[in-house]
């Protein structure tokens, strides 16, 4: 499961039944990019590996993405940087970075980004005894530099299935990014205004500047986000969270 980004120097390899490492882990079968594990034996796995950085079991399967390239790396901050802003100034909502997330027995993504209400607020998902999300939350952000057709299809059922209410994708090949949101069962396309904005409807005022976020424009993004988080239906949410009239 995910690990806190540190600045110290590398950690050098501990030899198996050294003092601290697990005493199984020289007997250990390894995570594979691939390998088909049940979530438990996956999570076994994941936590004799202190390397690894990310590794997710997406349908049954352990998805191990690529070294993280700097055409994924700067929409990933753009984003965030966006959700983080509306979530500082909307009590009740948290924004995440790479958390892992428990959703299923065969399904435990670590989302880029995500928001989600917190359940003392109503929100769906909940934090385990061991400090990672179980359940779906209402916002999943995927940024899909080399991972489109992951990103489009196992972990949007995953996403679908599990109740993920709105699901974004931003694919850096094609320039492009698709707001999903989940009615009747199943995601629909939630279209930009003719602006290029759109609009989240499970978060009120959050408005998504997607020309400007395609542009490289974040100071536009960040006042159309900043336009949202002034707005009455935005102070309206902010009320209802509080369980205020």
């Amino acid at each position: 499961m995910p690990r806190a980004d540190t600045t110290s120097a590398p950690a050098i390899a501990t030899p198996p039944g050294a003092p601290g490492r697990p005493r199984d882990t020289a007997r250990a079968p390894s995570l594979v990019h691939g390998v088909r594990l049940a979530r438990p034996e996956f999570e076994r796995r994941y936590a004799l590996r202190p390397d690894l950085k990310k590794a997710e079991l997406i349908e049954g399967i352990v998805r191990m993405p690529s070294p993280v390239s700097l055409a994924h790396s700067g929409p990933h901050a753009t984003i965030q940087g966006v959700l983080l802003v509306y979530s500082a100034l909307t009590p009740g909502v948290r924004c995440d970075d790479n958390a892992t997330v428990r959703l299923d027995p065969d399904n435990e993504p670590q989302p880029d980004v995500l928001l989600r209400i917190e359940p003392d607020a109503g929100g769906q998902s909940r934090v385990s005894a061991d400090d990672y999300i179980e359940g779906a939350p209402e916002l999943v952000v995927e940024v899909a530099a080399s991972s489109t057709s992951i990103d489009l299809h196992d972990k949007l059922s995953a996403y679908r299935r599990n109740g993920v209410r709105e699901y974004v994708v931003w694919r850096t090949q094609e320039r492009r990014i698709d707001w999903f949101e989940l009615a009747d069962g199943d995601y629909r396309p939630l279209p930009a205004d003719r602006d290029g904005v759109v609009r989240s409807r499970v978060f009120p005022g959050l408005r998504l500047a997607v020309t400007a976020l395609l542009n490289g424009n974040l100071a536009e993004a960040l006042a159309t986000t900043n336009r949202g988080i002034d707005s009455p239906e935005h102070r309206r949410f902010v009320a209802a969270l509080a369980g205020t009239p």
